[in-house]
Parts: structure tokens; sequence; C-alpha cells
């Protein structure tokens, strides 16, 4: 392990310089008071226990910022003191030296410094033992182990309990960001959900307050013209009750905290094609409703169900009612005079299959103004369920038609049991 070098060392933490500071004085003091642990060995002098007490501060000093060459320092330090009579403060610093390299150095440090610890007590107990033969040896063994393997084994015991709340801290914080990226998309979910609903609910209203009211203004026919009027009362009146059902279901939800329930079904396309005819008289169009569910084989019934009887998951029958009925409010606004025909019918596979065709040719402009959200609409009803769909100019036996086409998977309730 490479220290780093001097010059790029940060500046020494407050604490260190405590530690460090404090140290040094109470060895100095010690020094003073002749408080050591005995002679100095091989004829060095006494001034020497103060060099190796003021490298092993100088070592405090780099504890933080630079552990590895704390440690470096301070291993020939503590061997110095050991030779120059042995201060108490000097090997308090030492093995709080140890305790820092094990903690704030490297993770592969952190691993091999108390098991250097453990056999470097064992060669010097058992090295010990070979010279000296009397059992003082063992304590010997324990005050090395006192300066090594306890400092390194506190540091070791301490990282492992900080590296494990930073993991833990860190998927707290990766749980709170995907849980807010969860809330985000649900609230994008929810806003384009509502969105689909909002549109679908109004739109065909609308588009026939339009059309019937371009006609008030451009037929000089007072019969005509009650006529139109009649209509565009008759479908506002039907468009703000929509509208109050779909913000009373919200109100609703948001006191109960339920889901606001869809009402249309199949049942209701009669209806619906029927108020197409209405709203599209004055325009050439005619609306034919081609249900074949109704003669599916035995078991149908009443033509709500597929060929085993069942009938289609709610969703589905909303999405279905909801893109015959946005087809139909295309063809008031853009479809050409002629006849526009909705078929609907249970594939044997169990896949609900919904066409509606409509006069197509390229005239100056729709009747009503658009926006093209109803075809994204669409599209995302088929893509929540899993369905296909297709909208676009084809081939007809009367010429270009303007096809839209969706395929639902429509397995009955009692046929899923």
């Amino acid at each position: 392990m490479t220290a780093r070098p001097l010059a790029v060392l940060g500046r020494p933490h407050p604490h260190d310089v405590l530690l460090a500071g404090g140290g040094l004085a109470t060895g100095v003091l010690l020094w003073a008071l002749g408080l050591q642990g005995g002679p100095p060995l091989i004829g060095l002098p006494a001034s020497s226990t103060l060099l190796a007490l003021a490298v092993m501060a100088a070592a405090e000093l780099l504890r933080r910022t630079a552990p590895m060459t704390a440690l470096a320092l301070a291993v020939p330090a503590l061997a110095l003191d050991f030779c120059t009579g042995t201060l108490v403060a000097t090997v308090l610093m030492f093995t709080d030296v140890v305790y820092a390299a094990v903690l704030y150095g490297p993770p592969g440090a952190a691993r091999r410094i108390p098991l250097c610890s453990e056999v470097l007590t064992a060669l010097a107990t058992v090295a010990t033992a070979a010279v000296w033969h009397v059992p003082q040896v063992v304590l010997v063994g324990i005050g090395i182990a006192l300066l090594t393997v306890a400092p390194a084994g506190t540091g070791l015991v301490i990282r492992n309990h900080r590296d494990a709340a930073q993991s833990a801290r860190l998927r707290a914080e990766q749980t709170a960001l995907l849980a807010e990226m969860d809330r985000t998309q649900a609230v994008a979910g929810e806003r384009a959900r509502m969105a689909r609903e909002l549109h679908d609910l109004v739109a065909n209203h609308l588009s026939a307050i339009a059309i019937h009211a371009t006609a008030a203004q451009t037929i000089d026919d007072p019969a005509a013209t009650r006529a139109a009027l009649g209509v565009i009362r008759e479908n506002s009146v039907q468009g703000l009750a929509e509208m109050r059902r779909l913000i009373g279901l919200l109100r609703d939800a948001q006191a109960t905290g339920d889901e606001p329930a869809a009402t249309p079904t199949l049942d209701g396309l009669e209806a619906l094609v029927e108020q197409a005819r209405t709203n599209g008289a004055a325009s050439g169009l005619a609306f034919v409703l081609d249900d074949a569910r109704r003669t599916a084989g035995p078991g149908s019934s009443g033509g709500s169900g597929g060929p085993d009887g069942g009938r289609p998951p709610a969703p589905v029958e909303l999405a279905a009612y909801r893109i015959v009925q946005e087809s139909l409010t295309n063809a008031l606004k853009h479809a050409a005079p002629g006849e526009v025909r909705v078929r609907i019918a249970h594939d044997p596979a169990g896949t609900l299959s919904v066409a509606v065709r409509s006069p197509y040719a390229d005239g100056p402009g729709p009747r009503a103004p658009g926006s093209g959200a109803g075809l994204v609409g669409m599209r995302e009803r088929i893509a929540l369920l899993g369905g296909e769909f297709d909208a676009g100019p084809a081939d007809g036996s009367d010429g270009t038609v303007w096809l839209v086409r969706a395929a639902l998977p429509a397995a009955g309730e009692e046929g899923r049991r």
C-alpha cells in the first residue's frame, strides 16, 4: 500500500489536533517527572524518548486524513519508544493510530491489519517464550495483544457497523427515489386516464353541437334551424349530465377512496348509434350497427356475451364502447356522406373485435375542429389491455373507407373460471 505524499495531505481534523496535542503534552510531563517504563537500552540517550513521542504525535495528526501514512510513522516510533524507556502516552497514541488505520483506511488495509496483528502477537509470544522460560511470558503476549489486536478489532467492528449504516441509508434513499418515481408515474397515468374519460364523455356531444350550429348558420330554413337547435339543446343537456356524472364520481372517489366506476357497456351501443343517426342526418350520414354477438350460437346471452355465454370483462366492455363512441364522433366530423357501419363480434379464440367503417374522401375540412386526441386515447386504451389497434384508409366495396379496427382479449368471466 503506497502512502500519499505529504504535499497532498489535507488539513488535520480538529479532533486529531486535540489528540496529538494532548498526547504530546502528557508525554512531556511524564518524561519531566521521570515516569518512564525503564532506562534506555543499547546506550541511546534519554532524549530519544521525546523523539519517539514527537513522531507518534505527528502520526496522530494524520490518523484521519492519511491513516496508512500515520501507521507507517507509528510503528518505528513505538519501537524507538520501547528502546528508550517507554512512555505511556506514546503507547496509548499508538493504539489509537492502529484503530484509526482500520477505521479510516482502505478496505484492503481494514482486512489485513487485524490479521497481521494476530500473527504478530502469536509470533512475539512464541519468541519470548523461547528466550525466557517463565510463566510471565503470557503477560507479554497479553500486552502485545492489547497494543495491536484490541484496537484493530475495535476499529473493524465499528467500520462494519458504519458500512452497514451507510448501505441501509443508501437503500432507503433508493427506495424513496423509486417510490417518488412510482408516484409520478401513477399521477401521470391517472391524468391520462381522466383526460381520456373527459374527452370520450363530451367530444361526441360537442361535435354534434358544433356541426348543427354551423348548419343553422348556413341554411336559411326556419324548420331546419329549429331542428338543429333542438339537436344542439339535446346534446348540450346530455353533455352537461355526463360532466356532472364524471365530477360526482371523482368527488365520491376522493371522499371514499374508491375508484370511480365506468357505467357504459356494450348493451348501450344501439342507443349510441341511434344518437349518431340523429346527429348525422343533416350531413347525409347513415349509421348501421352489426352486432354479430347476437348470432354467436347457442349459449349466447341476449347479445351481450361471447360464444361461451359469459360477459367480457368490464374494462374490455368499456374500451370497446369508447372506441365505437370516438369512431362515430370522428365520422360525424370527417366522413363523407354515406353509410357508417359498426361491427362488433366475438372471435372463436375469445377475442372481442370492433370495426367501424366510414366513407372517406378528401374534403375542404372537417365539419367540427379536432385535436387528434381521440386516436391517441383509443391506442392507449387498447395498449393497456394488451390488444391490437389500427386506424387508417382502406379499400372497401364502395371505394376508399376510413377503417378503425380493434381486437381485445375478452374471454368471458364464466369461461375464465
